[in-house]
């Protein structure tokens, strides 16, 4: 089982990716074609995979599970007001 908590989803790395890959090399490039764009992207990821890092989880599965319940009690309360 994995766990993934609702405020920092994996989807937000994918973001990240795709906000790095505009900034960086399409915003940059002028692209005469869909090739010319799909070269430059490939270009863009083989430069960013040639030095991997891997993502650390800063918190504990007990921690985690505090934050969503405290979020859930919260959340309870409004719903009930």
């Amino acid at each position: 089982m994995h766990f993934t908590p609702t405020s920092s989803s994996w989807l937000n790395l994918v973001e990240r990716v795709f906000g790095d890959l505009t900034a960086k090399q399409i915003r940059r490039g002028v692209f005469r074609s869909v090739p010319e764009l799909i070269a430059a992207i490939a270009a863009y990821m083989a430069q960013r995979n040639a030095k991997p890092t891997p993502l650390v989880w800063t918190k504990t599965a007990q921690e985690i599970l505090a934050k969503v319940n405290r979020a859930k009690r919260a959340l309870d309360k409004t719903r009930t007001a």
